[in-house]
């Protein structure tokens, strides 16, 4: 009777898709966040279908309908497609994203870019990105969410670079029909000729005046905030 019992347990406990640790656990303790764009699981597949025929028998048709839109959801992700029907709210994004220690100012330049300034050029990390995207988690899909960032005190050629990605897939990547945003306020050919000038032994005065000049480029090329 015992094993019986047990054997019951652990096929609801299947059913259910029972996890020792919740979404909200993971994010306490500072995961990173979901990440799409990888191969679907063969086994977490058939694991699913095993569900649904499961579900099938015993006549559950929301379970059934439940496991299908997984699949469904887990096969949209794979393709880096964003989920349109879980749209983020710009605003309360703006509000979300002001959270994160360090991010001073933040705008939307367009529907899938966000650009945020951060008090100091070390939070311009992959670090303040996965926090951004956590604080945007609970909103909607962050699959059509890319994160930009800049530094509000920059003066130098590579502190105005701008760090982006999107916020569930690797640097450099999109989603799917996702066009790629260069925010960039000083291309990477600017950059080297500053800093070779700067190696080369340029005056203080003129360095001084360079810093300026950039600090100035920046201000006048962000949004409004």
């Amino acid at each position: 009777m015992i094993a019986i019992r047990a054997t019951g347990l652990l096929l609801a406990c299947f059913l259910a898709g029972c996890n020792s640790s919740s979404p909200d656990a993971a994010s306490r303790e500072g995961a990173p966040p979901s990440r799409a764009g990888q191969p679907l699981d063969p086994l977490e597949m058939a694991a699913r279908v095993a569900k649904i025929r499961a579900h099938a028998v015993m006549g559950d048709q929301e379970g059934v309908r439940r496991e299908a839109d997984a699949m469904q959801d887990d096969l949209r992700r794979s393709m880096k497609l964003p989920d349109a029907g879980r749209p983020i709210d710009r605003e309360a994004a703006r509000v979300a994203a002001k959270r994160v220690p360090g991010v001073h100012s933040v705008v939307w330049v367009d529907r899938s870019n966000l650009l945020a300034l951060v008090d100091h050029n070390e939070q311009r990390t992959m670090e303040t990105v996965d926090a951004i995207c956590r604080e945007l988690d609970p909103l909607g899909d962050t699959l059509a969410v890319v994160v930009h960032l800049q530094s509000r005190v920059a003066r130098t050629g590579d502190e105005l670079e701008t760090v982006s990605r999107n916020c569930q897939l690797a640097e450099g990547d999109r989603a799917l029909l996702q066009e790629r945003r260069q925010l960039d306020v000083l291309s990477p050919e600017i950059r080297a000729e500053h800093a070779a000038q700067q190696h080369g032994g340029q005056s203080g005065v003129a360095s001084e005046r360079k810093a300026n000049d950039a600090a100035r480029l920046i201000e006048s090329s962000t949004p409004e905030m």
